[in-house]
């Protein structure tokens, strides 16, 4: 067969320009070793080119970027390759297509992302129609600190599998360190569609989604300066809300809108020191070649356990508390038990029969924390800003922190980050659609970057937030430039709600449903619906508040009311970016 070759103009970094290569080999060998293969199509441009349909399933972008990693693998083959979220298709189109790859992560506790939550909908149903005429294969995202994981692409393999589809070839279900497997699935998914189709050749225009990146990822982030750390809520909070200035220098790195900026963290060196003293050695200690001081505060996760930590200690604790809570299959049940306990509170159970050696197998790579950027490129193309609210607590005489807040906010002068890229969590493109915001706390953040980005476009659309916390006086954070935007006119409307500051807790559900036929009003007038912030309590009050209004100011029942916010949802214009 011919080898497809990487152009020397094209436009890729030395890892990208590497990572295709060693793609290339293995897909060259793989398919010269299937002799039953078809002829391969001559890599001429009038050739036809077989279509290939790649869909994803994303919260945080991470998969959307593993889809377009794949189509340019694709296209360097030959194939004709669209790419699309889960829910900008229809279950009917679905059953047409011949080749079809599906990335997708879960969210939460196993749930479907936001963007697949509607296709799954249809392909669950008792409705669905047979698939035999569909091969597939999916990748699936997760995190095995969770119980759900990869359950969403688990979801989908088994279900088109039980349609009729055909698998390409298995399921291949990532932890965080997601890259190397991915590449693995993609090799091997690419090769079975060059097998099965003969599809060979390398177009002349290289893929945009590789070739647009600034080269800056979580294996080579970039080291900012944290030009601006600066306190936002009062001295009498119950929280602790900073807002970061990150100095993009010559990086290279671009933004909008909506994206989110991950941050590579440092562990707390006290931590460190104690875990080094609890195992009675030095943090200079070499473990497999390294010191220890470097592995604890910078490669591996030693706040909260991974699963094979608690497992092992378990088995070797002899402790029958905690044994009865892990051993007993209740979720709750142990969650209520960890919660402000960390690494070394689970070594001081029983884990002094552990070599340090055994110790560091059972860890997990440290991660980064994505958070949504609180401003716009337009107002500040040389920084990036995050509205990050610094986790702190006291438990069995220790202090603690959140990994990563408490990082930025005590020892961050540098930080190593990246960009995520969120599409679909976007300023409408027309200036003059009007946008609903609901983001309560730090959920604020990407509202902020919302309102400066129509400040400097022009933009004519109204635009309507809803903003609250717990105290006016301690927790009205942008106090000042909310202020500003509102009597400016840029800000049309601006409904506030400080839970404690009266007898009855009122949040910001509750201020939709008082303005009830004006939210209603500015949805039939087009307008864009979102929503940041908690995940588990705010968004889903936020949402049933939205059916309500819906089912109640536009006179529709139960399943009406259900199809117009699933008809807001295909169009994009409610969309969350929730954690």
């Amino acid at each position: 067969m011919k080898i497809a070759y990487i152009p020397e103009d094209a436009p890729f970094n030395e890892d990208q320009r590497a990572w295709i290569s060693g793609f290339l080999a293995g897909l060259h060998s793989r398919v010269a070793m299937n002799m039953t293969a078809p002829p391969p199509v001559a890599a001429d441009s009038d050739a036809p080119r077989p279509p290939l349909r790649i869909l994803y399933g994303t919260q945080t972008g991470n998969a959307e970027g593993v889809a377009n990693d794949a189509a340019a693998a694709a296209r360097l083959q030959g194939f004709d390759v669209t790419v699309s979220g889960l829910d900008e298709i229809e279950l009917d189109e679905f059953a047409g297509l011949n080749h079809v790859l599906i990335v997708t992560s879960t969210y939460g506790e196993g749930e479907m992302p936001d963007n697949a939550e509607l296709f799954w909908e249809a392909l669950s149903a008792s409705t669905a129609p047979r698939l035999e005429g569909v091969s597939y294969s999916v990748l699936a995202l997760g995190d095995t600190s969770y119980d759900g994981f990869c359950q969403a692409g688990k979801l989908f393999d088994t279900r088109l599998e039980q349609l009729g589809a055909n698998r390409l070839v298995g399921r291949v279900d990532c932890d965080i360190d997601y890259e190397a497997p991915a590449a693995e699935w993609v090799q091997s998914a690419v090769g079975s569609l060059v097998s099965l189709t003969g599809a060979s050749g390398t177009p002349a225009t290289p893929p945009p989604s590789i070739a647009a990146r600034s080269g800056w990822t979580r294996k080579h982030p970039f080291p900012a300066e944290v030009a601006v750390n600066r306190l936002l809520s009062g001295a009498q909070s119950d929280k602790e809300i900073r807002h970061f200035e990150f100095a993009l220098a010559d990086s290279g790195i671009t933004y909008e809108a909506g994206d989110a900026l991950a941050v590579i963290p440092e562990n707390d060196p006290a931590l460190v020191e104690a875990i080094a003293d609890h195992f009675r050695v030095s943090v200079d200690t070499l473990v497999d070649g390294e010191p220890l001081g470097e592995l604890l505060g910078h490669r591996y996760e030693i706040s909260a356990p991974s699963k094979d930590l608690l497992g092992e200690v378990e088995s070797r604790a002899e402790n029958e508390e905690f044994s009865y809570v892990l051993r007993g299959g209740v979720k709750e049940t142990l969650d209520r038990w960890l919660w402000g306990k960390d690494i070394l509170d689970i070594l001081r159970i029983g884990g002094d029969q552990l070599s340090i050696e055994e110790f560091i197998g059972l860890l997990k790579p440290l991660q980064h924390r994505a958070y949504s950027i609180s401003s716009s490129s337009l107002a500040h193309p040389d920084s990036i800003h995050l509205t990050v609210a610094a986790v702190r607590y006291q438990s069995a005489g220790r202090s603690r922190g959140g990994v990563c807040s408490t990082f930025l906010a005590d020892r961050g002068a540098t930080a190593k980050i990246f960009l995520q890229p969120n599409k679909s969590f976007r300023v409408p493109a027309d200036d003059n659609t009007p946008m609903i915001m609901v983001g309560p706390g730090t959920g604020i953040a990407p509202f902020r970057a919302f309102l400066q980005e129509r400040e400097r476009r022009g933009a004519g659309g109204d635009n309507w937030l809803f903003f609250g916390d717990q105290h006016r006086e301690h927790d009205y954070i942008y106090a000042d430039e909310l202020a500003s935007w509102h009597s400016s006119g840029l800000l049309d409307r601006l409904d506030l709600a400080f839970s404690r500051d009266q007898a009855r807790k009122v949040y910001v559900q509750h201020r939709m449903h008082e303005h009830g036929a004006d939210l209603f009003a500015w949805l039939q007038n087009g307008g864009h619906f979102y929503v940041c912030g908690d995940a588990t309590r705010m968004a889903k009050d936020v949402d049933k508040a939205l059916h309500d209004i819906v089912a109640e100011h536009g006179a529709m029942g139960t399943e009406q009311t259900t199809e117009y916010v699933n008809d807001l949802k295909r169009e994009k214009r409610y969309v969350r970016d929730v954690y």
